[in-house]
């Protein structure tokens, strides 16, 4: 209870003295793990703060600890950009791999030694929060690497995660982007399905599901709910500070009030590498969360620098896988399937078995080679794993246990989808259909086009793009467009309402972004990312399609294969043919990522937006909001959450609220839709 007698500012007193002891009881229970008081006094604590700001809201800062019980439901995720991809990393599996990834890097840097960190590879799921002015104000998923899923409200219901900066480790960064990894604890991951069972609800697979689950709830109050945390392992964009080595940055972001691993060892050299990875493999089974590797970087930050990136990993950094999880079982059947590149691929199916948390009913056996190198057989007892902890595949299998009636596979000569020839090369163990209008190919050509990640036309799944293909009603990418509600409904199971939704579908994928267009064309070598690279460098695709290998290769970020294959692509005549066909068909490709021939040249260097603080605010209707942070990326510009006295501009859709008044209040430019365009587009 609240007495009468005291004033608002006698109120306002004791709720930031309030706000300052949870925040400092917080991050001495989950940094510090040296808490002072207990549970009941940090509940009763809390119990007044929320008390005294459900009263008076104007107590409530940002970074107030209670908010932390959740915010009011989301209709949807809204999606944000990373001011510096997270790419994902290559793997190793064993020493030679890591020595051979040592050497890469020595060659590199023309150096005779490297001092390297190790750190636990933490199998949860990868986020990226956003700091201004020490206040946490976005908080993002991975997504692809380059945008993600915005889950402000919910990472904040995690109490481990600093709402705001300690002062502790020097002066606050005016911005900054921190990398970590939210987990489940192994002990709150049983509770959390004990009650789930106790409820009659369905128990999680494993701690990633459910963490993954958890920060993908609409409602934060249901986050609040669950036990998560988190590891904090990297940084993105930031302001200033300054770090040597990875271990300095790390002790830094610990005093800021982050949690880090305590089993992270740095300025170590390639041989403790080595010796702490087989430590980490000796305590894994005793470690109170899971981990599935061990994520080895160059300890120096000038030499990551130096050695930069791939199209989608970092040189400087390699994941040491651990042994994979092993379980046996039976393989029932040898099956093949043609993958969209025309390969035969041979499968086992298995009796289904629990590997890792994951049930399993199918294994590649990747190739004729290995099934004979292995000496695999239909009918055998096998030893099955995920390799990397993600894709089956079997191991070994136990002859001795034979019982007569197992049966040796034959890789078939013809092609199981349409019956044309099926050629081995002499340069690869992959035999492939020599048929390109192998119907196998095309329906998964097709599948990969459509795909969420592609054009994204929701209701074209894997039985009805069959049906389309058998049919012959589509036979390459641009007949998809040329669908009419009379040749939808003579499908089997296609009603009318079905029809016309697809059709609302296709339609409106098609205007299209033209990364993603490029990359659900599936071009060889061509991910996501090389997508995002050939958009930035090219405006249209037709300069695309005209450019040659070298003015790809030349992009920064891309490899040869992918230029290869991308130059390969569109010297077919085939190819740009179906492209025209899809033009004509109403499709639009825009590009709101064009940065010219590079962000360093002089017209990028000179660009209005360039070296600017930005912030989009409102509905936008001329761009989708993750376009226009994208463009003003590719410019050079910082685009950030919320609205100071250092904001160059704010960029004012519809409806725009709270960023708008406060950007009045402080002078800063504000730009409608129809500005910023003229602005991106003219540079002044």
């Amino acid at each position: 209870m609240i007495n009468p007698e005291m004033t608002i500012e006698d109120l306002r007193q004791e709720a930031q003295q309030l706000q300052k002891e949870l925040t400092e009881h917080s991050y001495r229970y989950h940094v510090l793990d040296d808490p002072v008081i207990d549970d009941a006094a940090y509940d009763m604590m809390l119990k007044r703060l929320v008390a005294l700001e459900e009263q008076y809201p104007e107590l409530c800062t940002p970074d107030s600890p209670t908010r932390r019980v959740g915010a009011p439901p989301l209709a949807e995720f809204e999606t944000a950009a990373h001011s510096v991809p997270m790419l994902s990393l290559d793997n190793g599996f064993s020493d030679e791999d890591i020595l051979a990834f040592h050497q890469r890097n020595i060659k590199s840097l023309g150096a005779r030694e490297l001092n390297y960190t190790a750190e636990p590879k933490l199998d949860g799921v990868a986020v990226e929060l956003t700091y201004e002015d020490g206040v946490l104000v976005l908080a993002t998923t991975r997504g692809d690497g380059t945008t993600g899923e915005v889950i402000t409200d919910n990472i904040r219901t995690i109490n481990a995660v600093p709402l705001r900066l300690q002062k502790g480790a020097g002066p606050i960064p005016e911005f900054i982007e921190v990398r970590g990894e939210v987990i489940i604890r192994q002990a709150d991951f049983a509770a959390l399905n004990k009650a789930r069972l106790r409820n009659g609800e369905a128990p999680f697979a494993n701690p990633r599901n459910a963490a993954a689950g958890s920060l993908r709830q609409l409602d934060s109050k249901i986050t609040a709910g669950r036990p998560l945390t988190i590891f904090v392992y990297g940084l993105g964009l930031a302001r200033g500070l300054a770090f040597k080595s990875q271990g300095e940055m790390l002790e830094r972001v610990k005093q800021f009030g982050f949690p880090v691993n305590p089993n992270i060892r740095s300025n170590i050299k390639i041989k403790e590498v080595l010796e702490h990875y087989r430590r980490l493999v000796e305590m894994r089974p005793a470690l109170d969360y899971e981990i599935d590797g061990m994520v080895i970087k160059v300890d120096e930050l000038a030499m990551q620098a130096a050695l930069g990136e791939k199209v989608k990993s970092p040189r400087w950094a390699i994941a040491y896988k651990f042994p994979p999880t092993e379980k046996t079982t039976r393989i029932n059947d040898i099956v093949i399937q043609v993958g969209r590149t025309g390969t035969l691929t041979p499968v086992a199916v298995l009796e289904p078995v629990n590997v890792g948390g994951v049930v399993v009913s199918r294994a590649t056996l990747h190739n004729a080679d290995e099934i004979k190198r292995k000496d695999i057989r239909i009918g055998d007892r096998a030893l099955v794993t995920r390799a990397g902890d993600v894709i089956p595949k079997v191991v070994k299998v136990f002859p001795q246990e034979r019982k007569g009636n197992e049966k040796p596979f034959v890789m078939p000569g013809t092609c199981p989808e349409c019956g044309s020839a099926a050629h081995r090369s002499e340069e690869e163990a992959a035999v492939k259909c020599v048929n390109a209008a192998c119907p196998a190919q095309f329906k998964e050509r097709v599948r990969h086009f459509v795909s969420k990640k592609g054009m994204d036309i929701d209701g074209l799944g894997k039985k009805l793009v069959d049906q389309l293909a058998e049919q012959g009603l589509v036979a390459s990418f641009a007949d998809l467009f040329r669908l009419d509600l009379v040749k939808l409904i003579s499908l089997e199971r296609m009603g009318e309402k079905s029809a016309s939704n697809l059709l609302a579908a296709i339609e409106k994928a098609k205007r299209v972004d033209m990364p993603r267009f490029v990359f659900a064309l599936g071009i060889d070598h061509t991910g996501e990312n090389a997508a995002r690279l050939l958009a930035q460098r090219f405006e249209t695709i037709e300069a695309l399609m005209d450019a040659d290998y070298l003015a790809i290769e030349s992009i920064h970020g891309m490899g040869e294969k992918t230029a290869h294959a991308v130059t390969r692509f569109f010297s077919i005549p085939e190819n740009r043919a179906v492209l025209r066909e899809m033009a004509a068909a109403g499709v639009v490709i825009h590009n709101t990522l064009y940065g010219g021939a590079d962000r360093n040249t002089d017209q990028g260097k000179s660009h209005v937006f360039a070296g600017k603080t930005v912030v989009l605010t409102g509905t936008l209707t001329l761009f989708k909001r993750a376009d226009a942070k994208e463009k003003l990326l590719a410019l050079g510009a910082k685009v950030t959450g919320s609205v100071s006295a250092k904001t160059d501009y704010l960029i004012a859709g519809e409806k725009a609220g709270s960023k708008l008044k406060k950007a009045e209040g402080l002078n800063v430019p504000v730009l409608d839709e129809e500005k910023f365009k003229t602005m991106l587009e003219g540079g002044a």
